[in-house]
């Protein structure tokens, strides 16, 4: 993978129409919309790594990988090619340095570039960004439009949880968000503390090497064990396979896995206790004999009011069934240095924890933004499409799903940003802002429609969903169609 130095590719120039602010999916994205469907319109990347990838440069943990299928999590300018149906990082960041230069927008990257402002003029109908290096030194931006695709949480510091005595523990305690280069487990007792996506993907990856390793969860999720390639012998697979051209192959594919992942997750929503059977009988199946499917993978919540944890291949379960991996469903009474103490009155003695308890959420990289000096709450505006922010002029915002991948919302975002450019520049218009005339009757609606307790603070972070084109993008078949044919004129001013 790339490095890259401090001052490479950078041109003198500090003026911009647009600023897309972080080089990960979402910035990368947005970046191939303005190459092919805004031509002429001048734009940079700032990011304030050293590499491309975002999430995918910050985690290094073991196994860290796709927790959505690769066929919509890929680009649809790019499709994904290999087999796997979810990609390991190494593979994603060498799929996000191939798409970039496949289009020119790795030349348009400025790199250790943190964002720490950005201030509307009203006068001047511009953006000011005060942007700093990684000496301290600071310089001003200037762009008609800004995007933010900063993701959705704080790359600098974790998700403080309370555990009662963690800081006794003489061992060491990991943050998988910031996981130590030489970290050698190998013959160690592990605890991973936490039953998400990262947990998941830590126990079956580590299990090789370790003596043991724990999941110790407060309260179990659903797990469901993916197969590991896509399958190439359904007959409709076959079929377009034989009569379609490779490209038009892949886009039916990708059709395909965004559809079955839509009706799956409508599916769970109407018939909850239906589909809670059945993956209940799925998971049975795969469990050995000493570990119970009650109370370890019996979790409180119907199918998909949290995200579902993917296990490729059931490597999750085969960890467990080797013997060197196991679960443990309780609450921690206090950590000492040597143990930790439950509830139950059982002890566990690992000899390395792993706080696998979440991600702090922040919105738009923890950028400050003003109009006209005043700063702006962003927490008390609503949304526009999940996109734009009521009255913050020319400035979107990058979000993905809660129910299928981060992809597809930057997607929807590209489409609809350089549709709103194309009739800003018809029109002879500098100015798009969202107006809402009555804020107060606004019905209020979560930002997430899950019920994890760190997304749950999204709704005091993140613009206010509302109702209407007032809301975030909850269906990407309906919301890529309204982005492409909807109107990008109502809720907007345009000066």
């Amino acid at each position: 993978m790339k490095e890259y130095q401090e001052a490479s590719r950078d041109s003198p120039s500090t003026d911009f129409d647009l600023i897309i602010v972080g080089a990960g999916i979402s910035g990368i994205n947005t970046a191939y919309y303005l190459e092919n469907y805004s031509p002429g319109t001048s734009y940079t990347i700032l990011e304030v790594r050293s590499r491309i990838g975002g999430t995918w440069d910050l985690f290094r943990y073991p196994g860290i990988r796709s927790d959505s299928d690769m066929m919509s999590f890929g680009f649809s300018w790019n499709p994904w090619t290999k087999e796997e149906k979810l990609g390991n990082g190494d593979q994603i960041l060498a799929y996000m340095q191939q798409s970039a230069e496949l289009y020119g927008i790795d030349k348009n990257i400025r790199f250790n570039r943190k964002v720490i402002w950005a201030d509307w003029s009203t006068a001047s109908r511009s953006w000011s960004l005060t942007v700093s290096n990684s000496q301290g030194e600071t310089q001003t931006y200037h762009a008609k439009f800004i995007v933010l695709g900063t993701g959705y949480y704080d790359y600098e510091r974790p998700l403080e949880t309370t555990i009662p005595g963690l800081n006794n523990f003489s061992g060491p305690v990991i943050q998988p968000q910031f996981w130590p280069e030489h970290l050698d487990y190998s013959g160690k007792d592990v605890v991973v503390i936490g039953s998400g996506a990262t947990a998941v993907t830590l126990v079956p990856s580590m299990a090789e090497r370790v003596k043991s390793i724990t999941m110790l969860q407060r309260s179990p999720t659903w797990i469901i064990a993916a197969p590991k390639v896509h399958t190439e012998s359904s007959f409709f697979v076959k079929l377009i396979n034989r009569f379609l051209p490779s490209g038009a192959a892949r886009w039916f594919k990708r059709l395909r896995s965004i559809f079955w992942g839509q009706f799956f997750y409508t599916y769970c929503m109407i018939f909850p206790d239906k589909v809670r059977r059945l993956l209940q009988e799925a998971t049975i199946r795969q469990l050995p004999a000493n570990i119970s499917w009650n109370p370890h993978f019996n979790p409180r919540y119907g199918v998909w009011k949290q995200r579902l944890c993917l296990s490729p291949g059931g490597d999750f379960y085969a960890a467990l069934r080797s013997g060197k991996a196991n679960v443990i469903t309780d609450t921690i009474e206090n950590v000492t240095s040597t143990e930790i103490q439950l509830a139950s009155g059982q002890t566990v003695q690992p000899d390395i924890i792993i706080a696998a308890t979440g991600l702090k959420l922040q919105f738009g990289g923890g950028i400050k933004l003003s109009i006209d000096g005043r700063e702006i709450d962003v927490a008390q505006k609503y949304t526009w499409k999940g996109a734009m922010i009521q009255d913050v002029p020319n400035l979107m915002f990058v979000f993905g799903y809660a129910n299928a991948s981060w992809t597809l919302g930057a997607e929807v975002t590209g489409q609809l940003l350089v549709r709103l450019l194309r009739l800003l520049k018809r029109r002879g218009a500098e100015v798009a802002v969202p107006r809402l005339d009555n804020p107060g009757a606004m019905r209020r609606g979560d930002v997430f429609n899950l019920s994890s307790t760190y997304v749950q603070t999204a709704n005091s972070l993140f613009p206010r969903a509302g109702s209407g084109y007032w809301n975030h993008k909850r269906n990407y078949l309906f919301d890529i169609l309204d982005a492409q044919f909807g109107s990008v004129t109502k809720g907007l001013s345009i000066e």
